[in-house]
């Protein structure tokens, strides 16, 4: 399974957690800087994580000032305190590889350094980096090498909870992804049209920029990172869609545009072309590194892309009506351009770029001009377009699949296969405004093994997910049907029973307490072993008036069966002292 899949499921198996609503992402202040690398200290490891002296303040980890051919710089700041459930620290990009340092300790690394703390480029892909609990106060260093033009971090530096990070992640990415897919299936009938008849110069420039657009946002859209863990792969096609983007623009204008305009715009597509081919045949043979294309790319582009601009202006009052709305809509979206590569190499700060809405606003002016100018085909555009509806409702329904499959994901615990705390939570709200409507009976079974963290020092976290799983099948095989199970957390697990009583509910913990005493539990080649396990059980109406107060009784009995020795029962009771009293059942 993908690392990024397994991040997925984890995100949603915090959904197992008691509901409470975590912090905002929190972006880290407070940083210091110095340039160079940290020689090795007594123990191996870099000296200046212990040095207090030589860092200077700067705003944000990225291109410290006085860089003068710099390649290595660190950077520290101190992480803050919050109360996130799965805190993780999430980077948008390193340039160009790095390592992180938590309380001297190396948490993090990304990129391969060889003896003198250098390395390959390795891409470009959003970081999310698991922090322990007790994170708050230590100091974070991070030791960068770069030979580009920035070195640093890039973006955002965030303190989040994990699954806010991939919520971000995934609705970030959702207009590229549904932008970038449009303009795929637009490249598609561009070049349908192109096969069909005259006029097809137009359409295979259209289909190259609409190709070309849908590539390079679905290669710069976040969730790619989920699909598939290759971010130099990624990078690669980012690299040669964005280099492709002038090519198709220039080709589109020198079909509109007339005489010398269009000539030039001849000459600077077949330029851009020549850097496109050299480009990434010099990175294939390893001369040079994909991470360098991009500024060499961007210095030609910000001369011929105002170039481009000029020309297409110089023609306006000569151009008729519809050349003169394809060169509006490529005012629009060029200056676009122009910003996300200023963004990019931090001349703006960083912010996000609407440049998928630009793409899509040409790729449609130019599609829709050239529609209209193929007016003589109507009848087999029509039928083109009866096809494109039904790809975009097969791609619709495998979409609501896929939803539905991530809907069923939320509900279960990856580990056991139970229903998890978010099922129990929004289950439970079910049952009580049901049996407040209708007076049904209602139990809670509370249930945790006695001593499991014993089972995990000796066994291994390993070991002690098998027990779990064992034990989960045992529940299910002691539980009616209509019962249900769910695992709260760690090694607390709870039935919902309807319809039982205290008497039934108890006989039911009973019987399971009893067959995981007698159960042989195995890990691995190891010997079999025996747990026990402790049970509260509370029950609607004859506990308590109020149907969601039975989570609060259960645990307190179960508390009481812990206190009183474990491998028991414990059903709640009111008592007359002001507090509670239970009545003990013997595992």
């Amino acid at each position: 399974m993908r690392l990024y899949l397994r991040l997925m499921l984890a995100a949603l198996g915090l959904l197992a957690l008691p509901v409470q609503a975590a912090p905002p992402p929190l972006a880290l202040e407070g940083w210091e800087y110095r340039w160079g690398d940290s020689p090795a200290g007594p123990e191996g490891r870099p000296a200046w994580l212990t040095e207090a002296s030589g860092w200077q303040a700067i705003d944000f980890p990225s291109n410290p000032p006085g860089r003068q051919g710099q390649q290595h710089a660190w950077f520290r700041t101190t992480l803050p305190d919050g109360e996130w459930r799965d805190p993780v620290l999430y980077i948008t990009s390193i340039d160009l590889i790095g390592q992180l340092y938590l309380d001297g300790e190396l948490l993090y690394q990304y990129g391969e350094f060889d003896a003198e703390g250098r390395g390959d480029f390795a891409g470009w892909p959003w970081h999310m980096i698991e922090l322990p609990a007790d994170f708050a106060g230590a100091t974070l260093h991070l030791r960068v090498y770069s030979y580009y033009t920035d070195i640093g971090l890039w973006g955002e530096v965030q303190l989040m909870d994990r699954l806010d990070g991939l919520n971000a992640v995934l609705q970030n990415s959702a207009k590229a992804l549904a932008v970038g897919t449009f303009c795929l299936l637009l490249a598609v009938l561009a070049l349908l049209f192109a096969l069909l008849g005259p006029q097809r110069h137009g359409f295979v420039g259209i289909a190259l920029f609409a190709s070309a657009s849908g590539l390079m946002l679905l290669a710069e859209a976040p969730a790619r990172q989920l699909l598939l863990e290759r971010a130099l792969w990624w990078d690669t096609l980012r690299a040669a869609s964005y280099f492709t983007l002038p090519v198709a623009m220039s080709l589109l204008l020198a079909h509109w545009l007339d005489g010398a305009a269009a000539r030039w715009m001849r000459w600077l597509w077949r330029l851009h072309l020549a850097y496109l081919a050299g480009a990434l045949t010099l990175v294939q043979a390893g001369a040079i590194s994909l991470s360098l294309t991009f500024p060499a790319f961007d210095a030609l582009l910000a001369i011929t892309l105002p170039l481009m601009l000029l020309l297409a202006l110089w023609q306006v009052p000569r151009l008729g009506m519809e050349q003169r709305l394809i060169v509006a809509s490529f005012v629009l979206f060029a200056p676009l351009l122009l910003v996300d590569m200023l963004v990019a190499h931090g001349f703006v700060s960083w912010r996000s770029v609407p440049l998928s809405t630009g793409a899509l606003g040409f790729a449609l002016a130019i599609a829709g001009l050239s529609l209209w100018d193929y007016r003589r085909t109507q009848q087999r555009l029509a039928e083109l377009n009866r096809s494109l509806e039904r790809q975009v409702a097969e791609r619709t329904a495998e979409l609501d699949r896929l939803v539905e499959t991530l809907e069923g994901y939320s509900y279960q615990d990856a580990l056991t296969g139970l229903k998890n705390r978010r099922y129990f939570d929004e289950l439970l709200d079910h049952e009580a405004r049901s049996a407040d409507r209708e007076g049904q009976a209602f139990s809670l079974v509370l249930m945790d093994l006695d001593h499991f963290k014993q089972v995990n020092d000796r066994y291994g976290h390993e070991g002690g997910d098998q027990v779990l799983r064992q034990f989960a099948t045992l529940l299910q095989a002691h539980f009616r049907d209509s019962d249900v199970v769910c695992r709260l957390g760690g090694e607390e697990f709870v039935a919902l029973l309807p319809g039982a009583d205290p008497a039934n509910a108890a006989a039911r913990a009973a019987a399971v307490t009893r067959a995981v005493g007698q159960h042989a539990f195995r890990c691995g080649t190891e010997a079999p072993f025996r747990v026990t396990l402790s049970c509260g059980v509370a029950s609607y109406p004859a506990h308590t008036a109020d149907p969601l107060a039975l989570v609060g009784l259960a645990d307190h009995a179960l508390y009481c069966a812990k206190r009183s020795g474990r491998n028991r029962i414990v059903t709640w009771t009111p008592d007359a002292e002001g507090g509670h009293s239970q009545v003990a059942t013997l595992g």
